[in-house]
């Protein structure tokens, strides 16, 4: 009787350690390196559309200079974004800070025509590809925001913004740049 209680309450807790560990592929992956690739000066070609979000397939080009410094050993960067193009100039900061608790990094980014430092999209790097992302408002709505680093060498890299206003279900492309590294 007291050795079947006893397997019975053994049991009990084997099963509550293993319902209360998160499975292994749920751990966040990264860390404070994952923005090394990016530090220095680079150039960059940017395609912009010009109305998300409303059918229009009218895009626009702009050509420029990105600079990222590191910060805090790499758990912390900034880049400067200085492109011109037809539809006029734009000049951008980007702060990135990294948690080491939840092992993600929060990206913000301000548009010096407005000052205003952006709610942050959350995310990392797994497997060579870097994914953010949050929730804004945009022409009254309640969207989704995507950022996807991509296509990262040395000597090169990709950048998308893309926006859902349908939960996540499409992502619409606005904003896609491509970096090469100066010298």
């Amino acid at each position: 009787m007291i050795a079947h209680a006893l397997r019975k309450l053994l049991l009990m807790i084997a099963c509550a350690v293993l319902l209360a560990a998160p499975p292994a592929m749920a751990q966040p992956v990264g860390g404070p390196g994952d923005f090394d690739f990016e530090f220095g000066a680079w150039t960059t070609q940017l395609r912009r559309l010009l109305r998300p979000l409303s059918g229009s397939t009218e895009w626009t080009t702009y050509e420029g200079t990105s600079v990222v410094h590191k910060l805090w050993g790499g758990g912390a960067n900034i880049g400067e974004l200085d492109v011109k193009g037809p539809a006029g100039h734009i000049e951008g900061m980007t702060l990135r800070l990294y948690n080491p608790e939840t092992k993600q990094w929060s990206i913000r980014f301000a548009n010096r025509r407005d000052g205003d430092l952006g709610a942050p999209m959350i995310g990392g790097f797994k497997d060579g590809r870097g994914e953010f992302y949050n929730q804004e408002t945009f022409n009254g709505r309640a969207i989704f925001v995507r950022f996807i680093f991509s296509e990262i060498t040395p000597r090169s890299f990709r950048l998308e913004q893309a926006f859902s206003d349908d939960g996540g279900k499409t992502w619409e492309a606005n904003w896609i740049s491509t970096f090469s590294k100066v010298g």
